[in-house]
């Protein structure tokens, strides 16, 4: 049985005249954590866009656990398996910490239709419980997210996507926001999907995280993969070099 989790092979987006991302071939094995790398524009966030069917692809393909997808949309994708923290984070800001953690997929203690009831209370106890494996804390989670400091409600967000990891976690500059204390939270949650043996992509600019974090670099130019490289065999001047276009390369 193959250990690929996720494969593209040719995977192409194009606004009118503009390629944001051409012909990108990527393989991510079971348990692995790569790092996607690049400028900005570069096509990172356009690459995770296609996988995740936020946006439609238009060419190439996607084999996610040995099976050829075209997902409708991310409640597809999600329901596949992955679980994906975008920048925008995707919160209700009126709702509280374990609606938004279980939105999509709630618990019923009836469930009738219009009729049905939430059962509340164990949404709530296993919002504790995902936000205790994370190490999350948040001093109030009955508090509605647009209360809450940006650095909470990113925390939220990758508790929710840690908590139900199944398949395939995908995270989009996680961290960008955040300070100290809370990136080191991000980056313990990402240490325990490892653990765990969840595979990751982890879209980042920061260079240090990438290299404390993860297994694999692979370096988008242009919309392009320009170099995939062991994160043990490479170093920052050598993935800056990719990034800035002073190294080439061929699509690996």
């Amino acid at each position: 049985m193959s250990d690929i989790i996720l494969e593209t092979r040719g995977l192409t987006k194009r606004y009118g005249g503009v390629h944001a991302l051409e012909d990108a071939n990527f393989i991510l094995r079971a348990g692995e954590h790569v790092a996607v790398v690049g400028d900005n524009g570069a096509g990172k966030s356009t690459f995770v866009r296609q996988i995740t069917a936020v946006e439609q692809r238009t060419a190439g393909e996607v084999d996610f656990n040995g099976q050829a997808v075209n997902f409708s949309g991310p409640l597809q994708a999600r329901e596949a398996g992955i679980e994906t923290v975008f920048q925008t984070l995707a919160l209700a800001d009126d709702l509280d910490v374990p609606s938004n953690l279980f939105l999509g997929r709630e618990l019923y203690k009836f469930n009738l239709g219009p009729f049905s009831i939430l059962d509340r209370k164990a949404m709530r106890e296993k919002t504790m419980e995902a936000l205790k494996t994370t190490a999350v804390k948040i001093p109030n989670v009955d508090n509605a997210i647009r209360n809450m400091s940006g650095g909470q409600r990113q925390c939220v967000a990758i508790a929710r996507t840690a908590a139900f990891a199944s398949k395939l976690v995908i995270m989009d500059e996680p961290t960008a926001a955040l300070g100290v204390q809370e990136t080191a939270q991000v980056e313990n949650i990402i240490r325990g999907l490892k653990e765990r043996g969840v595979p990751l992509i982890l879209v980042s600019h920061n260079l240090r995280q990438v290299f404390d974090l993860v297994d694999r670099i692979v370096v988008f130019r242009r919309g392009r993969i320009v170099a995939s490289l062991r994160r043990d065999e490479t170093d920052g001047n050598d993935i800056v070099s990719y990034i800035t276009g002073v190294k080439g390369g061929a699509e690996i």
